[in-house]
């Protein structure tokens, strides 16, 4: 079977790209000009150097491919220019789709986040079915996906788009070599540098068992529906002290309101513009999403598809490794 795959070069597509190779397909990578490509190395791969808002890039790769995994997308908490990620991620998409619909393209997956799902106000595990709005959405990372999953829902309604959507939520392990936004605080957590908490929560799950999930939805999903791909939900607290135990660091131990820690997210912010030294550690959109705890529940794709996570603390160990083999760490 003849794959082409966005987002390869990075931390979920990477993942996805080798469980492909694994299972015998011939896969078309698309990669833009100015990414690193690091963990494409020494891999039985076709490169298409392209880009997403040029079509005519990728246009010619893409006919002839089977199947059709579109897991690239801007991943930031915060941006300095917030058109560029609408672009990327809404714009890119749909240009993605139409090519796959004029190319007729047999089975589309698409990597849509956990991010455009609801939230349960008190705590308990949102699944696909959790009532939500564009206005739910904190930040333009959640707001650009959000319009992006919007318009595969459309194109599948109105033109018989053959896509399953993925819900990945937030994956740990290797090869993250940005790193995310997630990586980010995994790194600064073994390096010693997150001495305090707010009280939230996340779900974590193993960056292999999110690319078995891509697979397992390719094989058996049903076209239009979504599928949450996610692991164990996690106080942050409890994940902050795994990572500095794995890293022999002090765990956090000091609790911090929400309302303390806003003003200092704008000014990190006000900072990071200032100076011109990148995303901020505190941002405020990732302090507002902290107010919620962002739980979830993967039954749908364990019941419809197979899906069987593992204990993500041997992902978080293999993060913590080979940030520390690939001098992240300070």
């Amino acid at each position: 079977m003849k794959t082409f795959i966005t987002g390869a070069s990075g931390f979920v597509g990477s993942a996805v790209l080798r469980r492909l190779i694994q299972e015998g397909h011939t896969v078309v990578v698309l990669v833009r000009a100015s990414s690193d490509r690091s963990n494409l190395a020494d891999l039985p791969i076709e490169i298409v150097t392209g880009d997403l808002v040029e079509p005519e890039s990728f246009a010619t790769a893409l006919a002839g491919c089977d199947c059709l995994f579109h897991i690239a997308a801007d991943y930031r908490l915060w941006v300095p220019k917030p058109a560029e990620m609408y672009m990327s991620n809404v714009t890119g998409t749909r240009n993605l789709m139409l090519a796959a619909l004029k190319a007729r393209v047999e089975r589309i997956v698409y990597t849509s986040s956990v991010a455009t799902l609801g939230l349960n106000s008190d705590g308990t595990p949102a699944d696909e079915r959790t009532p939500v709005t564009f206005s739910d959405m904190i930040g333009h990372y959640k707001r650009s996906k959000f319009l992006a999953e919007s318009e595969v829902k459309r194109l599948v309604k109105e033109h018989n788009l053959p896509a399953v959507i993925v819900n990945p939520s937030t994956p740990v392990g290797p090869r993250d070599i940005r790193p995310t936004p997630s990586g980010r605080v995994i790194i600064d957590a073994a390096s010693g540098r997150i001495p305090a908490y707010v009280d939230t929560g996340l779900n974590l799950v193993n960056v292999d068992d999110v690319a078995v999930g891509h697979l397992l939805a390719l094989n058996r999903g049903a076209v239009g529906r979504r599928y949450i791909l996610g692991g164990q939900n996690m106080a942050l607290k409890e994940f902050l002290t795994q990572v500095a135990i794995i890293a022999d660091q002090s765990p956090p131990k000091v609790r911090l309101p929400q309302g303390l820690v806003l003003p200092i997210a704008y000014l990190a912010e006000a900072w990071s513009r200032l100076t011109g030294r990148g995303e901020p550690l505190i941002t405020v959109d990732g302090v507002k999403l902290s107010k919620k705890k962002m739980f979830f529940s993967s039954e749908r794709a364990e019941r419809e598809l197979g899906y069987r996570p593992g204990p993500v603390e041997e992902a978080l160990r293999n993060a913590v490794a080979w940030f520390q083999q690939n001098n992240y760490l300070r």
